[in-house]
């Protein structure tokens, strides 16, 4: 199998393993910050343990070494692990899917203010159609039944926080991220644990919570290992199957109608950033 192959394999295997996340939340009948509690700690202890059966202690003995950038990094997964729940529990699945779509957004913003690097006109361009987007899911938040605009912005801030956490993996690219992901993922349940309660998950929907966080740990070790064979811009253009995907999952499993305007406002987003991503790529490829 070539790079290229396997890349794009692995890459979608993780896209197609998120796309559960908002559906598990909606149908854990749970406080969302329980929810979070156990998809994150599950997740996570599944993670350290598949770093230490596949590469041993030294992932975990050069984390150190990232400094304070591995602590940025720590801290935005584990925080963006909580706040997506929380988010789902707030508002519409597709208007928190449309929303985060709209990290590579942020990311360029944090990379021109924290790394030096210049803004293209297309990703400006990008950012200006996102824009119009997110206007129209917020408007929409009014509309829609099931959606308001304080799960969309606690959606923006899982996509600002989760950007920051990629731009600080940038700034310590010789050091693998992989091993960090638990410890935010388990160090945000930990913080979690004394202001919930844990057990208070119905009898019959455990096996909901433990498929959520083997799913979540699934996803997360195909969009670390996928990416390493084949171009940032394809990738961008598979995780977009998440934004894709999941609002019409939820719409056929629970019944969760997207509403008008964030369909509509989620075309704009996804068509805006599949165009850019689209660009970019067959300009590599010239």
């Amino acid at each position: 199998m070539s790079d290229q192959l396997k890349g794009l394999t692995i890459t979608a295997l993780g896209v197609l393993m998120v796309v559960p996340d908002s559906l598990f939340v909606r149908l854990i009948e749970a406080d969302a910050l329980v929810i979070a509690f156990w998809r994150n700690m599950i997740a996570g202890v599944l993670l350290v343990v598949g770093v230490l059966v596949w590469q041993g202690t030294r992932p975990y003995r050069a984390l150190p070494g990232t400094g304070i950038y591995g602590v940025i990094y720590a801290v935005a997964v584990g925080c963006a692990g909580i706040m997506f729940p929380l988010a789902i529990s707030l508002t519409s699945v597709a208007n928190v899917v449309f929303t985060l779509a709209a990290m590579p957004v942020f990311a360029a913003i944090y990379s021109r203010i924290f790394l030096g690097e210049s803004i293209s006109r297309r990703m400006v361009l990008t950012m200006l159609a996102v824009a119009v987007g997110l206007s129209l899911l917020a408007y929409g938040s009014g509309e829609t039944e099931g959606a308001h605009w304080t799960g969309d912005l606690t959606a923006l801030g899982v996509a600002a926080l989760f950007a920051a956490g990629l731009t600080a993996a940038r700034k310590v690219r010789s050091v693998s991220m992989v091993a960090m992901v638990p410890v935010g993922y388990i160090g945000g349940s930990l913080l979690l644990w004394p202001f919930i309660a844990p057990l208070s998950i119905p009898d019959g929907q455990w096996h909901f919570a433990i498929f959520h966080g083997v799913f979540i740990a699934g996803s997360s070790i195909g969009l670390a290992l996928g990416p390493r064979y084949i171009p940032s811009a394809e990738v961008g253009l598979l995780i977009l199957l998440e934004s894709v995907l999941a609002p019409l999952l939820a719409w056929a499993v629970v019944g969760e109608d997207p509403g008008a305007y964030a369909l509509l406002g989620g075309a704009v987003v996804i068509g805006a950033l599949a165009v850019s991503n689209a660009v970019a790529l067959s300009r590599r490829r010239a």
